[in-house]
């Protein structure tokens, strides 16, 4: 009985070719756009979990408040690693990862850098800890001695791309040598350690065995026991506070109590995290690496969902659309005895045939589209073909959906009477309009919804990118590791500003882009009690820093080479003149200090305040902040004076190999550095047009199907129309307007949605948007001129049709 409806179904579908490009068409996009997002977002939740034993390790937070500064932090102090493996039973095993950042890294022998992007110092442990295997060397004792380091095995190809690696001599930053231990697989894309390229020993880096409580420059990992319930090792974990951060904050304030500490409003909270939640959950202020956010991860799932509930409401409409021109063919059979579970059977065939064509449809779409989105989405997925999950999964979510699709269509065609349809009046009798209107209804409530969050997403990333961010960040060039020219660091500076097409330029440590920082407590001169505390960033910059970025001074001066005194003066920002609680005014020739606990401290003169400018990500208040002047040689930046910005960085690249023969000349301008930092709501904002893309044509094929049903079924009334005058736009208004309503409602239901879903988006940044009404205008707009265009081409179409022959119909 099977073989019998599959060869109907397969005539059937033959018979009409247009309509079954259209159904197969749609299902197959709706399908296509689904298996895309649903890679993505396994991807996505799979981050950190091919690591050994990763659902019992956890990451730990500290969550702090000193000094009018309040701060999230994925990084815990030196000791914490050490003292919760020595102190909580429930601990199996800890390790620590240092960041580094870029270092440049040359063979022993060889005079020209190589920039490694990613490096970090690692516990003797590390490898063990997270199951790691190393192609060559022993992970458990590759970390062991100082100035030893470990390499990926792409980090090993670009520096030793023939012969042995393995006990070679690196030099790093030009003034550290380390002997190769061990060479180890790339760590996968998602993994928080997916772009590090050398793992250095932590027994040769100083600080980590400092006993420094208050400092926090160490991502610590913790490994509890089996069966451990995390929620009930937070109180001990908070426990530390007060047996090991107190005592250390007593050296700078003697006698303070824990008390004292948290009734001044400060807190000091420490937490746990899972390792495979922090890619999706995790937003502190320094990560390992770039993370999403879950928010992302259900907007993604939505829109998903929403194309495959599209993709099947388009298919039931276009069936039912279709149906009236087989209501004959269903009173014959029903005549010769077919019974209406047959015909259920039968029309539930050919939709399980519709999906499954869909189906290999829209594995190929998938394929010749998922490079591109790849790039889109800065992923390297691939559609598991070898794996028998994926198809089981896959066939049994192509069977469900044929039956969701194809189920109102089966009862409502089987519904069908003999009588009625074999004598040709059975087709006004038909109900289900009610159900047909409603999906057009969902299906354009979900496309509005969608033009919605794109026109925000993009509203608030325009913002983001000319926002006045209180500095100049165009036509900035940015020169990296200027460090290595040592003493001619300045010589490089008045070079480079000898170039006509250079205005001015500055050496510094820090710029107003988003990076790893850390604060430092200082104090007023006299009020050293911990209430009186201002945690605050301190930059090093020279004389010539607040010029080149056109930082504006509110009160007193910009540092000045005619004061010499200035190599102790200090500039602060708003944020901090406000912590202190007096006005910019009055804040100059105020002294301040960092030197907590010191018997001859050195203080800090207060000669100017600059405007508040965002040196952080727009989702973050601006914090306090320090400047003064300095020798730190990280970087030059530049402000350019000319379009010609090629023929400007070969003039600067000139004159850097000239003066660092052989090293890397490693730039980026400024503006381009601020944009990555939001390049998720960016990635974000162009999936999001894709799929609203989609999900409108997907919408537009099922208004077709409805409005070629609408007016096969008013045939008779159209013919009955222009016999009595009625013109041809007159018809065709008629025909549009009942879909014009239907899009009003879907308009009315998906606004209130609209402003609710993308105000919690908006939530996530500090500054942001406000949702105007042009936003739902616009949206409302497109939505009535796609459904007028639609809808138009049948309505014009049955309006045109001879009236002899629409009344012949019936």
């Amino acid at each position: 009985m099977f073989k019998n409806h599959l060869k109907i179904a397969w005539r059937s579908l033959k018979k009409q070719p247009f309509f079954t490009f259209l159904n197969t068409f749609g299902l197959a996009v709706g399908m296509a756009g689904a298996l895309l997002i649903a890679l993505y977002i396994y991807d996505e939740l799979n981050y950190d979990k091919m690591f050994a034993d990763a659902e019992r390790i956890h990451r730990i937070n500290a969550d702090i408040k000193f000094g009018g500064e309040a701060m999230f932090s994925a990084e815990a102090s030196a000791p914490m690693a050490e003292a919760l493996k020595n102190d909580f039973a429930q601990v199996e095993n800890s390790t620590r990862i240092r960041n580094q950042g870029s270092r440049l890294t040359r063979k022993e022998n060889n005079t020209a850098n190589i920039k490694e992007a990613n490096t970090a110092y690692a516990d003797v442990n590390f490898f063990e800890f997270f199951g790691l295997e190393l192609i060559e060397g022993n992970p458990k004792t590759a970390l062991e001695e100082p100035n030893t380091l470990v390499l990926t095995k792409t980090a090993a190809a670009k520096h030793f791309p023939s012969g042995k690696v393995v006990g070679e001599t690196m030099i790093l930053s030009n003034n550290e040598t380390f002997r190769v231990t061990g060479v180890m697989e790339d760590l996968p894309k998602n993994s928080m350690l997916r772009d590090h390229g050398i793992f250095m020993a932590m027994a040769g880096y100083e600080d980590a065995w400092e006993g420094a409580w208050g400092s926090h420059n160490y991502f610590t990992f913790i490994k509890m026991i089996p069966g451990t319930d995390i929620n009930e090792f937070q109180a001990p974990l908070q426990s530390m506070f007060g047996t090991y951060v107190v005592p250390y904050v007593q050296r700078y304030f003697p006698g303070i109590t824990e008390e004292q500490f948290l009734a001044s409003g400060n807190y000091f909270n420490f937490s746990t995290i899972p390792l495979t939640d922090i890619h999706l959950n995790s937003n502190a202020f320094v990560e390992l690496s770039a993370n999403s956010s879950i928010q992302n991860i259900y907007i993604l799932s939505f829109i998903g969902l929403f194309l495959i509930l599209l993709a099947s409401v388009n298919f039931m409409n276009l069936s039912t659309a279709h149906s009236l021109k087989r209501a004959k063919e269903v009173g014959v059979r029903k005549t010769l005895g077919s019974n209406k579970s047959d015909l259920i059977r039968q029309f539930l065939t050919e939709s399980g045939l519709v999906s499954f064509i869909s189906l290999l449809l829209a594995i190929i779409l998938a394929s010749l589209f998922l490079p591109y989105f790849n790039d889109l989405a800065g992923k390297s997925i691939g559609i598991p073909f070898d794996s028998f999950n994926f198809w089981l999964i896959i066939l049994v979510l192509t069977v469900l959906l044929s039956l969701f699709s194809g189920s109102y269509p089966a009862f409502f065609m089987s519904r069908f009477m003999p009588v009625k349809v074999l004598k040709g009046g059975g087709s006004n009798e038909v109900g289900g309009s009610a159900i047909r209107n409603s999906l057009v209804v969902f299906q354009f409530a979900i496309s509005v919804l969608l033009i919605i969050g794109t026109i925000v997403v993009f509203q608030q990333l325009n913002f983001i990118q000319n926002k006045d961010l209180g500095f100049s960040k165009d036509q900035v060039l940015v020169i990296n590791d200027v460090f290595t020219l040592d003493e001619q660091a300045e010589t490089f500076k008045k070079e480079v500003e000898r170039i006509p097409q250079v205005s001015s330029s500055t050496l510094s440590g820090y710029l107003p882009t988003p990076s790893s920082r850390s604060n430092t407590s200082f104090f007023q001169e006299g009020a050293e009690e911990q209430e009186s505390a201002i945690n605050m960033q301190q930059w090093f910059v020279d004389h010539d820093y607040m010029a080149t970025l056109d930082l504006e001074i509110l009160a007193g001066r910009d540092f000045s080479r005619e004061f010499k005194t200035d190599s102790t003066a200090m500039i602060l920002n708003e944020t901090t003149v406000s912590v202190l609680g007096v006005s910019p005014e009055e804040v100059i020739g105020m002294r301040i200090s960092g030197d907590l606990g010191e018997d001859d401290p050195q203080f800090y003169t207060v000669i100017g305040v600059v405007k508040n400018f965002h040196y952080a990500s727009l989702r973050d208040r601006i914090g306090s902040l320090s400047m003064v002047l300095g020798n730190s040689t990280s970087r030059l930046s530049i402000k350019l004076n000319t379009s010609d910005l090629p023929g400007a960085i070969a003039s600067i690249e000139q004159v850097w190999n000239k003066l660092a023969p052989g090293q890397p000349f490693d730039y980026y301008f400024l503006d381009e550095s601020f944009n990555q930092t939001y390049e998720a709501e960016q990635r974000l904002g162009k999936i999001f047009i894709i799929f609203t893309l989609l999900s409108i044509l997907i919408a537009c094929l099922g208004l077709f199907g409805l409005a070629a049903f609408n007016a096969e079924k008013r045939t008779k009334e159209i013919g009955v129309r222009k016999v009595m005058g009625a013109k041809i736009s007159q018809i065709a208004y008629r025909l549009t307007l009942d879909f014009l309503k239907l899009v009003g409602i879907a308009i009315l239901i998906a606004l209130p949605l609209g402003y609710f879903a993308m105000s919690k988006w908006l939530e996530d940044f500090t500054y942001r948007i406000t949702i105007g009404i042009e936003v739902f205008v616009f949206a409302a707009l497109i939505a009535v001129v796609i459904a007028i265009i639609t809808v138009s081409y049948q309505s014009i179409k049955a309006a045109v049709v001879n009236p002899v022959k629409s009344l012949r119909t019936e």
